[in-house]
């Protein structure tokens, strides 16, 4: 397995068709998954959320401006056409389940799926750019996604909890 195209994700999950594949078929496939304490639903919300920071390492692709820790539920509605982390637009999006995402030659799928009482995340990247383009894509984000999905798992789970024990 080349190294960068795979973090978290099952054989199930790399498997599994996702709307990302309908827009770059014979791209690149790359696959992260991460299992979160907390409900599709608020995980869901967590990822519009991406509309206006990428959740990452800031200081790398967010000019150094912090992504918001707090939730903006006025970015729950969305429309196809809205920008995504300044470089991706929304291509298409199924409430509560995914978003797909593409800028240029790439697109991504962000599911959301229930595990137990709480959630699986999986993204999907295709990269239909030059093959070693895309690799050099993946290896690179290998990094950024992991950053991004744990920051969004601590952040869907600090929610959950304070919804539970009534902090909020």
């Amino acid at each position: 397995m080349i190294s960068g195209k795979v973090w978290g994700a099952t054989e199930a999950e790399r498997d599994a068709p996702l709307p990302c594949d309908e827009l770059e078929p014979r791209g690149l496939q790359t696959d992260r998954a991460i299992s979160i304490d907390a409900s599709p639903c608020v995980v869901y919300n967590w990822l519009c959320q991406l509309r206006v920071a990428p959740y990452s390492y800031d200081l790398l692709d967010n000019w150094g401006r912090p992504s918001p820790r707090e939730r903006d539920p006025q970015l729950t509605e969305l429309e196809a056409g809205q920008e995504f982390m300044s470089v991706f637009r929304l291509e298409s999006f199924v409430l509560g389940r995914h978003i797909t995402l593409v800028s240029g030659r790439i697109a991504v799928t962000y599911a959301v799926r229930p595990e137990g009482v709480g959630s699986r995340l999986v993204v999907r990247t295709r990269f239909g750019t030059p093959r070693i383009v895309g690799h050099l894509l993946a290896f690179g984000d290998v990094f950024m996604a992991r950053k991004q999905l744990l920051t969004l798992r601590e952040l869907a789970e600090a929610e959950a909890k304070r919804a539970a024990t009534g902090t909020e």
